[in-house]
């Protein structure tokens, strides 16, 4: 399999990067903005990397060119989004996991959600968040969109607890490494096959009214 990381830079990317290093025989390609100067490779037979941002069209098709599978780091900005899922259709690549954030559909009930409005409820990159789960949602690709709660690193906390789309949202916090867990498992197709879903991403036993690192 050939998987393409937007946003390789970034800590859950790379992480999930030295993931299937060492425990897969994937080709890997990593795009992020000046990627050349901020990440390296290891293995060239199966490693490249790209220069680009997520707005940059002809990049992100000359990155997917023979790509199996996608991950996006971020979803923050919805006209890289679109940008980004353009150049899947024109490439004929289908297959795609993306991060995006708790409460894109108020899906956060009692004190935890209400603290993670006053938080983040009404920022632009929160309505960025909802947009591009809205385009993404509706863009024929088989997607499964990981809507993230509040993230921390802890070594070997790779516990995750998940929701389903119309259901209540659960786990006030969730480390990186977990996330990153996750992300193996869907691709590796170890835990059930989340295809065309949308899943809240939490850590069992954190249903608290905020993170325990606030």
């Amino acid at each position: 399999m050939k998987i393409l990381i937007l946003g390789a830079a970034g800590q859950i990317s790379r992480m999930l990067t030295n993931e299937l290093r060492n425990k897969t025989d994937h080709s890997i390609v990593l795009y992020a903005r000046n990627g050349i100067k901020r990440l390296t490779t290891v293995d060239d037979s199966r490693e490249v990397i790209f220069d680009g941002d997520f707005k940059s069209k002809d990049k992100l098709v000359d990155a997917m060119k023979n790509v199996d599978l996608v991950y996006i780091n971020d979803m923050g900005d919805d006209e890289s989004t679109k940008t980004i899922i353009d150049a899947m259709h024109d490439t004929g690549v289908r297959r795609v996991i993306a991060a995006s954030v708790l409460g894109i559909y108020d899906e956060v009930p009692g004190a935890f959600g209400e603290w993670n409005k006053r938080m983040i409820g009404g920022s632009p990159r929160m309505r960025s968040q909802i947009e591009s789960a809205r385009k993404l949602e509706n863009s024929n690709l088989d997607y499964t969109l990981l809507r993230l709660t509040w993230l921390y690193n802890q070594a070997g906390n790779t516990n995750y607890l998940i929701t389903q789309k119309g259901e209540p949202f659960k786990g006030a916090q969730v480390t990186r490494q977990a996330v990153t867990q996750l992300i193996m498992d869907i691709i590796e197709e170890k835990s059930a096959k989340y295809h065309k879903n949308s899943l809240g991403v939490g850590e069992p036993g954190t249903d608290w009214s905020k993170p325990s690192f606030y």
